[in-house]
């Protein structure tokens, strides 16, 4: 028997305030996504003036992260990359397509060693896009340490 652990929408509440804190910051309209260790959307937000298609985007970043337990960038670098005929990541792209997202802007959020989840940043640039994932998930380390603390 082990622990299982389970992100709320309570829990990513505040993960999505502060991407938008950071996005605003760098001056950049994104949608934000939190999903379970599923994959299902938890929350979901598009800031005034994001594209559109960031809604999509940003749910196959987090259902990518989460059901890969890695960071979506990753895919297009050694040793699964680039996300060409042959390799790893092309070969999953076909069997679920539309659904899962090589680039960046989806990162794994992990406690105590399991998947809880995942987050999806779509609308920036790659830099931006970081830095808006750094700022959730520093803000998901603020989390799990307080519930560590207990």
């Amino acid at each position: 028997m082990h622990q299982i652990y389970r992100i709320t929408l309570d829990d990513a509440l505040p993960l999505l305030a502060a991407g938008r804190a950071k996005a605003e910051e760098i001056g950049v309209k994104q949608t934000l996504c939190i999903c379970d260790d599923g994959g299902n959307v938890l929350a979901l937000h598009r800031l005034p003036g994001a594209r559109l298609t960031g809604v999509d985007i940003s749910i196959a970043k987090a259902f990518t992260a989460a059901g890969h337990e890695r960071a979506t960038h990753l895919f297009n670098e050694a040793p699964d990359g680039p996300a060409l005929p042959g390799n790893e990541a092309f070969g999953i792209s076909h069997m679920l397509p539309g659904k899962f997202a090589v680039f960046v802007g989806g990162f794994p959020l992990v406690f105590d060693g399991q998947i809880v989840g995942g987050v999806g940043i779509s609308g920036g640039n790659g830099a931006q896009d970081k830095a808006v994932g750094a700022a959730i998930l520093a803000e998901f380390e603020a989390l799990t340490a307080a519930v560590a603390g207990r």
